[in-house]
């Protein structure tokens, strides 16, 4: 008891608050975070049926309390309907398989600053769960974890579309996790820390890391939508390919888990490119809220501004899942291997030459040169990358690999065998 006593102390606050005020408040917030998280989970379904219904200029959901309660209608639904087990299932692995999909994305907010510290009477309380010194290693630790619910989903349920499903979704996010990583390697190389409350604080008295790593942003983004099998990356879960993918025979509120885990895998992914790259919880254009005192005021303000960043950034989710078609197979991995890791590489080796250069030539970390030349940096590369290197063919899903003159050969060999269009009724 004495060694999990001494633990608790190393991991909680340094300095004012006591060990039983940090205790009770730690309590707290995971109570208060982890419930706005579940209820906005559930709150994002209708959100993308009301969003899609929007785009589509149609009526989403409107009946069950006005289309509010449709939520609870879908959870009451799915807590009632039947359970099925497949007979030849492995079932401990076929029960564990949804909850190892959705306990990574929950315990990955540990570790997210969600707004500025509170100075309280008892002392200053940080507005994370885990003021973590290596919390960005522990987020890319977690969420890695993921891929094996998905796995094991499509493996222990004996099924060979669902095994298809979950082959498919581990090589995918295996491959865009990899790219992942490597993007945010020069974010780390800018802060000097591993540490996501330091990041954010970066930020703050410097510049958005948007401004200065553009295209690890870019990398980061897409390899986002890869991670939580979203359009236009939804191949393990391809309706006309796999009949579902590898939660085929999971029904009732274990079929739902996989949804569940997907949305929140988004407000997670969500949350940490507002964190890495747009300053988290920082309120642009003013130091006010990083500085001294810090009331309760500033806490409740940079609440509002994580929030509304966040909120973006699901919006735009959703926003891509209704306007772009999904990929070939053979794009997504090329994608992957072939455009996403060597650029990240080479633009982690980019990043670190200016970083150096400038060092050398006496530009001081943080002034206005030293932003400059990296934003110069970021400007050259996205013109070298959309407008020369891609110029729509390399991210474009209806990319083909074959040249003009081999389709115009295929075009060739198949005219004659196609069937000659009926005469419409009444010529």
């Amino acid at each position: 008891m004495s060694h999990v006593f001494a633990l608790l102390q190393v991991t909680g606050p340094t300095s004012e608050p006591s060990f039983l005020v940090w205790i009770i408040f730690t309590l707290v917030k995971m109570l208060a975070v982890f419930t706005v998280y579940m209820v906005g989970v559930a709150l994002l379904t209708l959100a993308e049926r009301k969003i899609s219904a929007w785009m589509q200029d149609r009526h989403g959901p409107n009946r069950v309390g006005k289309g509010w309660l449709q939520p609870v209608a879908d959870g009451v639904k799915n807590f009632v309907k039947e359970e099925t087990y497949p007979a030849a299932a492995n079932l401990p692995l076929f029960i564990l398989a949804p909850v190892l999909s959705f306990i990574p994305a929950l315990i990955t907010w540990a570790v997210i600053p969600f707004a500025a510290p509170w100075g309280s009477r008892w002392g200053v309380i940080d507005m994370v769960l885990a003021p973590m010194p290596v919390g960005f290693l522990f987020i890319l630790a977690i969420s890695s974890v993921g891929v094996y619910g998905i796995v094991i989903a499509g493996w222990s349920s004996n099924n060979k579309y669902a095994l298809l499903g979950g082959l498919r979704s581990s090589a995918q996010m295996i491959s865009y996790e990899i790219a992942m990583g490597m993007s945010t390697i020069p974010v780390l190389l800018l802060a000097g820390n591993v540490s996501m409350s330091k990041i954010v604080n970066q930020q703050a008295f410097e510049t958005w890391n948007v401004l200065n790593l553009t295209v690890a942003f870019i990398i980061f983004m897409i390899a986002a939508f890869a991670e939580t099998n979203r359009l236009p990356f939804d191949l393990p879960e391809a309706e006309s390919e796999l009949i579902t993918g590898y939660h085929t025979e999971y029904s009732a509120m274990k079929f739902s888990m996989f949804f569940i885990a997907e949305y929140a895998n988004m407000v997670t992914a969500s949350a940490l490119m507002a964190t890495l790259f747009f300053g988290g919880w920082d309120i642009p254009f003013t130091l006010w809220d990083n500085l001294a005192p810090h009331t309760g005021l500033k806490t409740l303000l940079t609440l509002g501004s994580f929030a509304t960043k966040t909120l973006f950034f699901v919006f735009f989710f959703m926003w891509i899942r209704w306007t772009l078609p999904r990929f070939r197979y053979d794009q997504l991995m090329s994608l992957g291997w072939k455009l996403l890791l060597p650029l990240s590489l080479g633009y982690i080796v980019a990043v670190a030459s200016v970083i150096v250069t400038l060092d050398a030539l006496g530009f001081a970390r943080g002034s206005v040169p030293f932003h400059l030349g990296l934003i110069l940096l970021n400007i050259a590369a996205v013109v070298i990358l959309f407008n020369i290197v891609d110029r729509g063919r390399l991210i474009s899903p209806a990319y083909s690999r074959l040249n003009r003159r081999d389709l115009e050969k295929l075009r060739a060999v198949s005219a004659p065998h196609r069937a000659p269009l009926l005469p419409e009724s009444g010529d």
